[in-house]
């Protein structure tokens, strides 16, 4: 793996803001901790899609990461990027040169430890998109948003798509967490993976592929192909879900002809792989929403989804965004985080 240094950006809106084993809950520390206390929060378990490769630790990347570590090894050391901006850099990985777009938190402690958010843009979509999308860059936490590599059709696009490139995303994606753990204050036990539609899926495929390193992920309005091959995580992964009742895109009830499985056998697949209660608890927290929580999971793992009957091919917001002019009734970023920090992995387990 080698690094190269780029140029940075220009500082983004934000208007909104391994565990092995066991699970453990930390108290919400947020501007959105209001959200939570409406009984917003939910939790899940990991996705479906799994990779070319059988696991990022098989692709020999020379990690810096050791097993039980919470404090990385570029604790202490100055950040290469300016606090409170976006910067774009580079690593080569399996010969490609991948970007990706860094936001440090204008508060970053060279001597905390920080949590990390990778959040993936859709098909044909850029680093930039999904950062102005999601407005993660408002959270407290050292955001990522890697560019996926142009695939088949011309489009850029993640692994586990029938129209990716031939890459490894998930070693690419280990040996980002690497260098982002190399040069900045990272809490190990507090990494994670969201995404947005064919990156919804590669987030999903990220929970079965870097299960002993990612504490949650969070797919929103996920892809899941059948192109990702069978999910054998190492240990329950925490899934939060997001899809929209009306998405075309990728529909709600599946699309036989794509592969792409009804939301309800996803996630349904999931909690049976847990070990979870086989009846969700069901509830709606607003007239068009209906959350599903599996409960008694292993190791105390959770699969909860949120469906959205009158919600798009869409990132759930209040207002209007990229993905569509028309707002629904939640934002999803915010229960994304509020989530995350619900999660991590149990340092020494």
């Amino acid at each position: 793996m080698t690094l190269r240094r780029t140029t940075r950006t220009s500082t983004p809106a934000a208007r909104r803001a391994h565990t092995p084993r066991t699970f453990r809950t930390a108290a919400p520390r947020t501007l959105f901790a209001a959200l939570a206390a409406l009984g917003c929060l939910t939790a899940g378990l990991t996705a479906p899609a799994a990779a070319s490769a059988k696991a990022y630790e098989s692709a020999g990347t020379g990690s810096t990461h050791r097993p039980g570590q919470t404090q990385s090894d570029g604790c202490g050391q100055q950040p290469p990027v300016p606090p409170g901006e976006s910067t774009r850099r580079t690593l080569t990985s399996g010969g490609h040169e991948r970007s990706y777009l860094v936001h440090l938190p204008a508060s970053y402690d060279p001597g905390e430890p920080q949590p990390v958010v990778l959040s993936f843009h859709g098909h044909g979509r850029t680093s930039e998109y999904q950062e102005s999308l999601t407005e993660m860059s408002a959270l407290d936490a050292l955001v990522v948003y890697p560019q996926g590599l142009t695939g088949t059709d011309g489009e850029s696009a993640w692994q586990g798509a029938p129209y990716s490139a031939e890459a490894d995303d998930v070693a690419f994606t280990g040996e980002l967490l690497d260098l982002l753990e190399a040069q900045f204050c990272v809490d190990t036990s507090r990494e994670y993976a969201a995404g947005k539609s064919n990156g919804g899926g590669f987030a999903g495929l990220l929970g079965c592929r870097l299960s002993a390193r990612l504490a949650a992920v969070a797919p929103v309005s996920g892809a899941f192909y059948p192109q990702g091959g069978p999910c054998e995580p190492e240990r329950p992964v925490p899934v939060l879900d997001f899809h929209g009742q009306q998405d075309t895109t990728i529909p709600y009830t599946g699309d036989p002809a794509k592969g792409l499985p009804p939301l309800q056998d996803w996630l349904t697949g999931w909690a049976s792989r847990e070990n979870c209660d086989a009846a969700p608890e069901t509830t709606a927290p607003w007239p068009n929403v209906s959350r599903q929580r599996w409960t008694g999971c292993a190791e105390g793992s959770e699969v909860v989804h949120y469906a959205v009957s009158d919600l798009g091919h869409d990132w759930p917001s209040t207002t209007p965004n990229e993905d569509s002019e028309v707002p629904t009734t939640f934002d999803a970023t915010p229960l994304i985080w509020e989530f995350f920090q619900q999660h991590r992995l149990e340092p020494g387990a």
